[in-house]
């Protein structure tokens, strides 16, 4: 077995700077986790601390059931994939992947063995005679993840490795990791500021932000049912609008929605107990630019508020389209479909889906 466990894990530099703030995680047996958020979260540093890169300044790691603080990286029994690939110029790709293993003294046929099984995994059978420098960057990213994979580790921890790929390889690059993954079924711990990379090829996501752990969920429960306001705006992209606005007891025993500079929308009757604590208080409406189409999308919807809007900005995406308005001093982003959009400075009607509405307390930043 290979679980990862933190328990209350720290890291402070010397001058005064915490970097990761006690944060408790349970990774199981075979699972692939992405730690995802801003540069300086702590995501990075946390990776490292596993590798054992990085001492721990409080709490305990353990992985397989051990405690590994003071077991040096090359005793833990996991292989790293960096950014810079770091293959050695003047050995051929067998030879890079083998590296590691004959400085173990394994047996030749065991080696050869290995390489070439990683090597059909990977697809790179015909390169193995290359040296890096003829190579594509993705294939000396797979060359990378194969080095890693002969290891045959408990864990691989991959530390963006994607990262100085081009938009088209990124995209054919995650298709690749997760097919390994699946194949080799590795636990494996991923970091990336990428949240598209994340979504696509997690098991579970660990969101962070100033080095704590701000909500740990499947990729669609973080994009569903985010539990705080940051969560909310980084998953998902473009991201979720946060209308300011006030919470309001209707007639009838309902609530309401007074955006500021803009509608009024109806809390949903089904949400009406949820939210009743928080009448009367200000909070931030979310919505994400899907759930805003044009009003003929949900004319037979229950839950929707529709709404007129001048549009400031048309953006063709090609199957979607997105527009930009405004309400008060607040741009909002909806995303409709190519046919419905109108120009920039027209009067467009659309529609706001509160099945999908999201609550938040302004000052804690908590969804309610």
């Amino acid at each position: 077995m290979a679980e990862v466990t933190l328990r209350k894990v720290e890291k402070s530099y010397d001058a005064g700077v915490q970097a990761v703030r006690g944060i408790d995680l349970e990774i199981a047996d075979e699972e692939f986790v992405v730690l995802v958020g801003p540069s300086g979260c702590g995501k990075s540093t946390t990776l490292r601390m596993i590798a054992g890169l990085e001492e721990i300044t409080g709490g305990e790691i353990a992985i397989g059931g051990t405690v590994v603080n003071d077991i040096p990286p090359r005793d833990r029994d996991i292989a790293m994939v960096f950014q810079n690939y770091a293959l050695y110029p003047h050995m051929s790709v067998f030879d890079n992947m083998a590296f590691g293993l004959k400085l173990r003294s394994m047996p030749k046929d065991e080696i050869k063995r290995r390489v070439d099984e990683a090597a059909r995994i990977l697809d790179i059978g015909p390169l193995l005679e290359r040296k890096p420098k003829a190579l594509s960057g993705g294939q000396r990213q797979r060359v990378a993840m194969g080095r890693a994979i002969v290891r045959n580790p408990k864990v691989f921890l991959f530390d963006e490795p994607l990262s100085n790929l081009d938009a088209k390889l990124r995209v054919q690059m995650r298709t690749e990791i997760k097919k390994v993954h699946q194949t080799v079924k590795t636990t494996t711990i991923y970091v990336t500021h990428d949240q598209v990379e994340a979504m696509t090829l997690a098991d579970r996501v660990v969101v962070m932000n100033r080095g704590v752990i701000e909500q740990v969920g499947p990729p669609t429960e973080l994009y569903h049912r985010p539990a705080t306001h940051f969560v909310a705006g980084f998953i998902g992209s473009p991201a979720m609008n946060f209308l300011p606005a006030r919470l309001e007891k209707a007639a009838g025993g309902g609530l309401a929605v007074p955006v500021d500079g803009g509608p009024t929308f109806e809390v949903p009757a089904e949400r009406v107990q949820r939210y009743q604590g928080a009448a009367g208080r200000k909070v931030l409406l979310g919505l994400r630019p899907e759930h805003l189409p044009a009003a003929t999308a949900l004319s037979n919807r229950a839950n929707v508020g529709q709404f007129d809007v001048t549009l400031d900005v048309t953006e063709p995406m090609g199957m979607e389209t997105l527009v930009y308005f405004h309400f008060g001093a607040t741009q909002v982003c909806a995303r409709v479909e190519p046919t419905a959009a109108g120009d920039a400075g027209q009067v467009m009607r659309l529609a706001a889906d509160l099945n999908h509405m999201h609550l938040i307390d302004p000052d804690s930043g908590r969804v309610l």
